[in-house]
């Protein structure tokens, strides 16, 4: 029997039960005998979820956060505050076996509330009636006086009041579901204030006018929920960064580096390691400048500073790449594709077989993916002086029915795609910047354009009135051609990235811009040393991207919050490396290499090699032995002449070389009594002053 039966006997129904679970556990354990020990075993990670995301939490905190007078008991648990309001659906189950005292997020519910509540960005600001860790953290502070607690009373709106000291809190209860309403016009806080847990600050009379603006601002920046308060970086690379696409189901990154590669990340197969699964080079020396998915995200557009765009499949295989121009035809119209390096290049958001791309040339081009060899439509720039002019970047509108160009001459010119249009923009902006433009984004009502340049500014434009720009943002210093902007997910905020200036001390940033407003919301530090580049917030993901490195390193920064966040990088930090089982020992094959052994390896000895050397006339430089014996043009004649007349003449007789057999001395002193009885150059001219010769008899009795 159990050890339970011998406090209390089990019922009928309870041994019923007790023996279906044996006779379950039996079936399970005969039919696991049948298989290894390592089949149908998932790695879980042995590190609890909560230890994980600290160790990925940001150091520098997103926002200034409160300083309460907290009680002892509460001063560990109120350590960590989270300042976000809602959860995601991915991160209730684990905060509610954790109850972490995040401050709006320990509140009990259904996931079907909370994830309708995480779906709208921007909560409305939290009141002075009460908080959202007040169900689950105590003790709290008791109600006021006068007032009654009413527990089977209905709540619908807004949660009750907190409980009393020691009650404890239903978390299935409905009241305790959802942020408090904002609170009635006209009502005094400070009558409400102890209510409020954790306590604020009491406040004096004079009052403690810091704290409360500190607290202002933290709700400000609160209330656009950016996920900021963990971060993780995929490395690899070993430069800048300058290229970034993340899918549209959030599941694959792709980042591109000027170290010439790509590489792909897949949220689904990666573990905590967070390393890449494939590595491309499409172009040996040359950057990449832009990678882009299709909107079925089952292909992607790679751009390099080659003149040729690839493609390719999800899986990183290659489909193709588009063909070159002609160089030396002055029409670009009459090319079949771009002579030059490209700059930028993106998918169009809606059609899938429709690219669009801008290039050094001067031009920009609409390809058919399904006919690489030429392309749709030339475009080509209204230019103030003529010559050839860059066009630095390129962008679709949200609806893909305008086109936007970064000409060199710092003009902005945009084309609206209709039935007969041409290379005439329709909206032409002569001095949009005074320098080179780095990156374009269209809201999704077409109606404002972001611009961003190397001049440092960061401009809004109305469509419809392009005479000013609507605000300009300076002081956002910006050294690489890929420099982007991008959009929160419901446009109520865009960021962008700074670059990493000689004398700075803030390093690389993201800068985030309230629409509306048009005014700062805050800036985050990426990284001390490098540069940020490119940016984006998916929207499925609600994570932020960003890319940023240097000449030495770069990685792609990836900012999220457990608490709001979905899928992700939240799926890849929580699993741990796959552990090896007996299963996966493999037996590593011996190979003996017979050259590898010391007897037959190629390394001679200091002495052996010194001879080799000296043999060889190269390393030695050893000079020409001189010429020995006849030879023709200053080596030794083995062809017995140059010319074939020459040649034959030899062979028959006709003509004898003596001298090639006789000794020279005797072949000079043959002419000797010639030239003493008729000399005939140099010795008349000295026969009167020159003296006779006298030569030294020999003294050998031999010669005698």
């Amino acid at each position: 029997m159990m050890k339970g039966d011998e406090e209390e006997k089990p019922s009928n129904e309870e041994e019923e039960e007790l023996i279906e679970m044996e006779d379950e556990a039996e079936i399970y354990d005969g039919v696991r005998a049948q298989f290894p020990l390592s089949f149908g075993k998932q790695t879980k990670s042995e590190t609890p979820l909560e230890l994980i995301h600290n160790s990925t939490r940001r150091t520098p905190a997103p926002a200034p956060a409160p300083k309460p007078k907290e009680s002892p008991s509460s001063s560990k648990t109120q350590k960590n505050d989270n300042p976000f309001r809602s959860l995601s659906s991915s991160s209730n189950a684990w905060l509610q076996s954790v109850r972490r005292p995040n401050r709006r997020s320990t509140n009990g519910g259904d996931a079907e509330s909370i994830e309708n509540r995480s779906a709208v960005l921007g909560p409305p600001r939290p009141s002075a009636r009460h908080s959202d860790d007040d169900a689950s953290i105590g003790p709290t502070p008791p109600p006021p006086m006068g007032q009654e607690v009413d527990e089977d009373e209905d709540a619908p709106i807004g949660p009750p009041p907190p409980p009393l000291m020691g009650q404890e809190v239903d978390e299935d209860e409905d009241a305790m579901i959802g942020p408090p309403p904002p609170p009635p016009a006209g009502e005094d806080e400070d009558d409400d204030e102890p209510v409020i847990g954790p306590p604020r600050p009491p406040t004096s009379a004079a009052g403690s006018e810091s704290e409360d603006e500190e607290m202002d601002d933290e709700d400000e920046t609160n209330q656009y929920r950016i996920p900021l308060s963990n971060e993780i970086v995929l490395k690899g690379h070993t430069k800048v960064v300058a290229a970034l696409a993340v899918d549209n189901s959030g599941s694959r990154v792709l980042s591109g580096s000027y170290d010439y590669t790509v590489r792909m990340y897949d949220f689904q197969g990666m573990n905590a390691r967070l390393q890449s699964f494939r590595q491309l080079e499409p172009f040996e020396g040359h950057q990449v400048r832009s990678l882009s998915w299709s909107p079925t995200s089952d292909r992607f557009l790679c751009v390099t500073g080659s003149a040729q765009a690839k493609i390719y499949d999800r899986d990183g295989l290659t489909l193709g790449e588009f063909v070159k121009g002609d160089m030396y035809i002055r029409d670009l119209k009459n090319t079949k594709g771009h002579i030059s390096g490209l700059t930028c290049g993106e998918w169009h958001p809606k059609t899938k077989e429709t690219i669009l791309t801008s290039s050094e040339d001067g031009s920009l081009r609409i390809w058919d993916v399904n006919d690489l060899k030429s392309q749709k439509q030339v475009i080509k720039p209204k230019l103030s002086r003529p010559g050839r002019v860059p066009v630095t970047t390129c962008a679709w509108d949200r609806e893909g029915k305008c086109i936007v160009g970064g000409i060199g001459d710092g003009s902005i010119q945009i084309w609206s795609i209709k039935p007969g249009w041409g290379s005439r923009p329709d909206i032409y902006i002569a001095h949009g910047h005074s320098d080179d433009i780095t990156g374009f984004k269209f809201s999704s009502d077409g109606r404002t354009l972001l611009s961003r340049s190397f001049d440092g500014s960061l401009k809004v434009w109305d469509v419809r009135q392009v005479k000013e720009p609507v605000r300009v943002f300076d002081d956002l210093p910006n050294n690489y051609a890929q420099t982007n902007i991008a959009f929160s997910p419901d446009e109520q905020l865009f960021l962008t990235g700074t670059s990493v200036e000689r004398d700075s001390t803030t390093g690389g940033l993201l800068c985030f811009y309230d629409r509306v407003k048009l005014e700062l919301v805050s800036r985050v530090g990426i990284s001390p040393t490098s540069s940020v580049v490119r940016c984006a917030w998916h929207p499925r993901l609600n994570q932020i991207f960003g890319t940023a490195g240097d000449k030495h390193d770069g990685g792609t920064h990836i900012l999220y919050d457990p608490t709001i966040s979905e899928r992700g990088a939240l799926a890849c930090v929580t699993r741990a490396p796959r552990k090896k089982s007996i299963d996966d020992f493999q037996i590593e094959p011996v190979i003996h290499n017979p050259h590898a052994l010391p007897l037959f390896r190629d390394q001679p000895s200091r002495k052996r090699q010194r001879e080799k050397i000296l043999k060889d006339p190269l390393k030695s430089h050893k000079p020409e032995l001189p010429i020995t014996g006849p030879g023709h043009g200053g080596r030794v004649g083995s062809t017995k002449g140059s010319l074939l007349t020459q040649y034959l003449l030899k062979q028959g007789g006709l003509i004898k070389e003596t001298w090639m057999e006789e000794d020279p001395r005797e072949a000079i002193l043959k002419f000797a009594d010639v030239a003493q009885n008729d000399p005939k150059y140099i010795a008349p001219a000295y026969a009167q002053t020159q003296p006779e010769p006298v030569f030294q008899e020999s003294d050998s009795e031999e010669e005698k």
